[in-house]
């Protein structure tokens, strides 16, 4: 009898262990159900508020005197290696945060600053950032004339001024120059497969047959004699010879 109620007191005890053990253990579950929970939320909601802090910016710089656009000027994000110019016609488009300080710089006028507000609402934002013109000197130039009139016979000979856009312009359309370029640039993806769909076409036309031979056909001579005396062959050996 002794040794029955022994026995069902070490059984108790064993029993009220276990159940303590696993209280413990869905305690940790869940307390780590519920890290893992706030983690999955925390990260959510700093990623929706970095999304809903990003903003951009589309806006135009102009002289504040007269309204003129502003072209080149740079818009730069303060601390942050990144920015943009503006265009020929002062427009401009960069991507920021809220709260972010945009410097506008440009040669001949103030550098300014904007603040970027952060109570901003929405992600578009429309800006007219005027730039007011500054007075910059310049170190003194001296100019002097050529030593003598032979100096200004050679310089006049020999020198070499760049050329203006106008210039430039004509000579990239200048006809020997395009010429000279499309005999002697390989051709690009498009030009050869156009060339080879080409061949395979010519070839599906005789598909099963010998393809004809124009040296006993008397109008393909005819036509080569007639070529031959315009000069077409004469003209192909200087082929960087312009017809205009």
């Amino acid at each position: 009898m002794l040794n029955y109620y022994i026995k069902r007191t070490c059984l108790k005890t064993y029993y009220k262990k276990i159940l303590t053990l696993l209280i413990m253990k869905g305690k940790l579950l869940f307390s780590l159900i519920f890290f893992i929970l706030n983690l999955l939320h925390y990260t959510n909601t700093t990623a929706q508020l970095a999304l809903d802090n990003i903003i951009e910016i589309d806006g135009v710089v102009m002289t504040a005197d007269s309204l003129r656009a502003v072209p080149n000027a740079t818009i730069q994000v303060k601390n942050k290696e990144r920015g943009i110019e503006s265009a020929y016609s002062g427009v401009f488009s960069i991507v920021c945060y809220k709260g972010d300080t945009l410097q506008f710089s440009c040669i001949g006028f103030r550098p300014k600053e904007y603040v970027v507000p952060k109570e901003l609402n929405g992600q578009f934002f429309s800006l007219v950032q005027l730039m007011i013109q500054d007075t910059f000197y310049l170190p003194e130039t001296i100019i002097r004339p050529l030593p003598s009139k032979e100096g200004f016979n050679y310089a006049f000979l020999h020198w070499r001024i760049p050329n203006d856009y106008y210039e430039v312009s004509r000579n990239n359309t200048n006809a020997m120059v395009l010429r000279a370029l499309a005999y002697t640039l390989p051709h690009d993806g498009r030009e050869s497969q156009a060339a080879y769909q080409q061949k395979l076409a010519k070839e599906a036309v005789y598909y099963g047959q010998q393809q004809p031979m124009n040296i006993l056909n008397p109008i393909a001579w005819g036509q080569f004699f007639e070529a031959w005396k315009r000069g077409d062959f004469r003209r192909k050996d200087n082929q960087y010879i312009s017809d205009y």
